[in-house]
């Protein structure tokens, strides 16, 4: 099965409504449509946009609690575009509060409007100390019409525990919007993503923030390269890179993956990472020492 794919590099800018951000949106959900993707990845902290309509100095912790009052009508909105675009919508994350605790989720939509949730597990410092945000305790494996697939969001994919479940569960496809302020924070975030692709042999799709929102200090800065990446080995890309953006610059990344080439490449690959871990129980493996 081929399925052609699209992920952003989401430009942050000011804006003055929710209607504002929902015409951005649009654009790229149609654009998307256009070129005929199944699939649709927006990064990490897009929904940030909204900021723009808070005071600036009332503090993050705050701020995050306040957008995740945008949260029913931004599942009314990607709702309408994944049905009436027909497509997969990957719709980055979204803050929602439940009783004292904010979670950072992502939203799965499917081509019938339908939505599954799969929040972030493993928070950066910046999280949990200033936006004071909680972490959820569950990965999920979605079945859908174009395979399983699962999400890392951002910092989640830099736990290689977190991806290999999914492989061992069945998904071909790992979605990791991600949003990150520098280049070091990118290339992390990029450089595990490219591992979990060649150590569980499937397809990583990367989208990013990038642009600007100067009022907001946390938001001020974006550096960002969405990307499609794929297994090291004979029938994917050379360099492991099927596609990728301009870096910084506001984009859309399209590409088609064949998940008939992956599931070859799992059985009868130069190398079987995946195979070869589930044949040994790599957990129950412990380091020795020894003097020299």
């Amino acid at each position: 099965m081929k399925i052609k794919v699209a992920t952003t590099q989401y430009f942050l800018r000011p804006v003055s409504s929710f209607d504002d951000f929902a015409c951005q949106v649009g654009t790229i959900v149609r654009t998307a449509a256009s070129y005929r993707a199944g699939l649709l990845l927006f990064p990490e902290y897009f929904t940030c946009q909204l900021l723009s309509l808070f005071p600036p100095d009332e503090g993050m912790s705050k701020s995050i609690r306040r957008l995740a009052e945008y949260r029913l009508e931004f599942i009314e909105l990607m709702s309408e575009l994944a049905s009436t675009q027909g497509m997969y919508i990957v719709a980055g994350t979204m803050p929602g509060a439940e009783d004292s605790r904010v979670f950072n989720d992502c939203f799965i939509f499917s081509p019938e409007g339908k939505f599954g949730v799969q929040g972030k597990i493993q928070l950066t410092r910046f999280e949990t100390e200033e936006w004071l945000i909680s972490p959820r305790d569950e990965l999920k494996v979605f079945e859908t019409a174009i395979g399983k697939l699962a999400v890392n969001i951002c910092y989640d994919v830099e736990f290689a525990e977190f991806a290999r479940a999914a492989a061992l569960s069945g998904a071909r496809l790992l979605l990791v919007p991600s949003c990150t302020d520098d280049r070091q924070g990118f290339l992390r975030v990029r450089y595990c993503a490219q591992a979990r692709a060649i150590e569980n042999q499937l397809y990583v799709i990367q989208s990013s923030t990038v642009g600007s929102l100067p009022e907001i200090p946390d938001l001020s800065l974006n550096y960002g390269q969405a990307s499609v990446l794929t297994p090291s080995d004979y029938g994917f890309a050379r360099d492991g890179i099927l596609a990728r953006g301009e870096l910084n610059q506001e984009t859309l990344v399209i590409a088609e993956v064949d998940l008939a080439i992956l599931e070859e490449a799992r059985q009868s690959g130069t190398v079987r990472p995946l195979l070869d871990r589930s044949r040994r129980n790599t957990s129950d493996i412990e380091a020795q020492f020894e003097s020299l």
